[in-house]
């Protein structure tokens, strides 16, 4: 493409996944200072909120809410058959839409839990109810909630996907709620066996927003599973060739939009031994190589 990327899409990455060895404000001071970013995904800052909250706001950036890690540390479950179990996961979902207010984000992003087959359908509804109740009250304050769409089967083993899940999923919560949508992340594609074009040709109502990144799913090989390695990493699955195949899908489905751009955000960690400076100049380059290579 001839023109900026930065025309059809916010360009973000994931702060925590970015920096995970340097301190939060440190970190969150580089994206601010970096101007290829037009957004940041982050989790709370605790005690420094407030010091936060005055860096994003000189900033420009666009400011993403992530509270999986809300989830995922303390193994939360908000599809738990165990009302008690939902109900915390719920509550730290509901602080969650307080804390991602504060700091200027117009919403939250969360994922689905673990399930077992003989209980999924009694699952599902665990997890509907609890995204009704977390939209319900984002609803109060203007915002909008997502579910990040994992792998099922592999290492997350979330309830929600794959795809086919997914729009099920959406198109029940959007009979109730409007501010109900998808985030879909390239690196989970090949944990979900399936293709950039099938997941966004599926999902391509209830789609609101983008990750990318790489995964290794060839087990017995380092990085196995949802570990968002660097593109290039060994044996794993994405790297330039996979990530223009998921422009060119965005741009054939539609979601080029300079008037509204979608957020597009890098996902991607370290393995022992890597540094930060140069695992993100790494993606850098791919993503630009990728945007040159799509085709006008």
């Amino acid at each position: 493409m001839k023109e900026s990327i930065h025309k059809y899409f916010q360009v973000g990455t994931i702060q925590w996944m970015s920096y995970p060895k340097s301190a939060p404000m440190d970190s969150l001071l580089a994206i601010a200072r970096d101007d290829y970013f037009d957004a940041i995904e982050l989790k709370g800052f605790g005690t420094d909120n407030e010091k936060a909250k005055a860096i994003l706001e000189q900033s420009h950036l666009k400011v993403c809410y992530g509270a999986q890690p809300r989830l995922l540390g303390p193994k939360l479950n908000p599809n738990a058959l165990d009302e008690q179990e939902r109900l915390k996961a719920e509550a730290t979902l509901l602080e969650a839409v307080d804390e991602a207010e504060y700091l200027g984000a117009k919403g939250i992003a969360f994922l689905a839990g673990k399930w077992e087959p003989a209980t999924k359908e009694q699952a599902y509804a665990q997890l509907l109810k609890t995204t009704r109740n977390i939209c319900d009250y984002a609803k109060t304050k203007g915002m909008n909630v997502e579910l990040e769409v994992f792998d099922y089967d592999m290492d997350k083993a979330a309830l929600i996907g794959p795809a086919p899940l997914a729009a099920q999923f959406a198109a029940d919560m959007r009979t109730t709620h409007s501010n109900f949508g998808l985030l879909v992340d390239l690196s989970h594609f090949p944990t979900t066996y399936e293709t950039s074009q099938f997941v966004i040709r599926t999902l391509r109502p209830y789609i609101t927003h983008f990750h990318f990144g790489n995964a290794v799913v060839e087990k017995g090989f380092d990085g196995y599973g949802d570990l968002h390695p660097r593109f290039g990493y060994p044996h794993s699955a994405n790297d330039t060739p996979e990530l223009l195949d998921y422009l060119r899908v965005l741009k054939e489905e539609g979601f080029f939009n300079a008037e509204h751009p979608y957020v597009l955000s890098m996902e991607v960690t370290l393995r022992p031994g890597e540094d930060e400076q140069i695992v993100l100049a790494n993606t850098k380059r791919v993503l630009n190589r990728a945007w040159a290579l799509l085709e006008e």
